[in-house]
């Protein structure tokens, strides 16, 4: 009886933090209207959703900047023969970034998947809403919500379900690490990160 009585009472303190982190989402694009060029304001209160929010909300930051002005020889790049180009890294991202969406939507992987041209511009575009996508859902979803996000992969008449966890120390985690990598690229480049960008504090600096 207690917990019915306390679920309530903390989504009532909890909703305006997230309408307020909603809004902020809004406002943190760029003038090409993409999302993340700025990180939105923290929620005031902490949940397995807002947690999770976060980390995705820092992943599209970074992603954001690391990408930003790329030109085609940095796209083309790769630090040696047997390492993906610039190009590939980050279509394994936007690769990464359907996982991480499909999650919180409760969509279903089916493998394998259809393959899909896009340019840079689109794929930045898709990789970067669908950060925000996910971001968006986790922000405003209960702990049993979260706990319930899977992913999910269907091969044939075959289906396999993976826990929230493996999202984080998987895709999200992987996705991290590579966006790592297309700095470091753009930087052998001749085509550095832009020395403004705080990771820290989500703003660049003036």
């Amino acid at each position: 009886m207690k917990s019915a009585i306390l679920f309530p009472v903390f989504a009532f303190i909890l909703a305006p933090a997230l309408t307020a982190q909603s809004e902020s989402m809004k406002n943190d694009t760029s003038e090409s209207g993409l999302p993340y060029y700025q990180i939105p304001d923290y929620p005031e209160a902490y949940s397995a959703g807002t947690v999770a929010a976060r980390l995705i909300d820092g992943l599209g930051f970074r992603y954001y900047w690391a990408t930003e002005g790329l030109r085609e020889e940095d796209l083309q790049f790769r630090p040696n023969e047997s390492a993906r180009t610039t190009l590939e890294t980050l279509d394994h991202i936007y690769g990464l970034s359907v996982l991480i969406v499909r999650a919180p939507r409760r969509e279903v992987n089916v493998r394998p998947e259809k393959e899909e041209t896009l340019s840079f511009e689109e794929m930045r575009r898709r990789t970067l809403e669908n950060f925000r996508q996910a971001s968006e859902i986790l922000l405003t979803s209960s702990d049993e919500e979260v706990s319930g996000y899977s992913l999910l992969f269907q091969r044939g008449e075959d289906t396999s379900e993976y826990p929230f966890w493996n999202l984080v120390n998987g895709p999200i985690a992987d996705a991290l690490w590579h966006v790592g990598q297309v700095v470091s690229f753009r930087r052998s480049s001749g085509n550095p990160f832009n020395s403004k960008v705080s990771v820290f504090n989500g703003k660049v600096r003036e």
